[in-house]
């Protein structure tokens, strides 16, 4: 897994800003719709449906010291996810490889998806860069994010005038 402070770079997929909400988030119906879909297709063409990626998704969430980014990424090897941050801009991508069809065995589903994925969001606020952290743990990629000082609330005394 690669953790790499970038100076330009640019962005393959659209910001995504979903705020989730209900039992199933906001998106769900969407995600039911497209699933549907993609099986559908899959039974006339034999391929992927929609699309072949891969679809990541993730959390984000902030203390008063770090913003966390945790993102679901089952059966992808750490070395194969890289981690960049750009400014206030995460950048995460990797790839979930496909696994090759045994001869002598017949499918009669393959839901499982695979192929690479690239995440870009915008970061509620500066981060400090150099210490960004990453890990990944069954399944689960964990991104710690540092604020910088300038980021970090500041509590001023009020005092009276004399």
């Amino acid at each position: 897994m690669a953790v790499t402070q970038a100076v330009k770079g640019t962005v393959s997929r659209p910001e995504q800003s979903i705020i989730r909400s209900g039992p199933f988030g906001s998106r769900a119906p969407f995600w039911v719709l497209r699933n549907e879909m993609d099986n559908l297709l899959s039974r006339f063409s034999g391929e992927g449906g929609l699309t072949q990626a891969f679809d990541a998704v993730l959390d984000m969430s902030e203390t008063d010291n770090e913003i966390e980014v945790r993102m679901d990424v089952p059966g992808i090897q750490p070395e194969e996810i890289e981690v960049e941050v750009t400014g206030n801009t995460l950048l995460i991508t990797g790839e979930r490889k496909e696994e090759k069809e045994e001869k002598g065995r017949t499918y009669h589903r393959i839901e499982r998806s695979s192929g690479s994925f690239s995440r870009s969001m915008t970061l509620p606020c500066e981060v400090d860069s150099d210490q960004v952290e990453a890990q990944c743990d069954n399944g689960v990629l964990t991104i710690s994010l540092p604020k910088s000082n300038l980021s970090k609330p500041h509590k001023i005394t009020v005092k009276p005038k004399f």
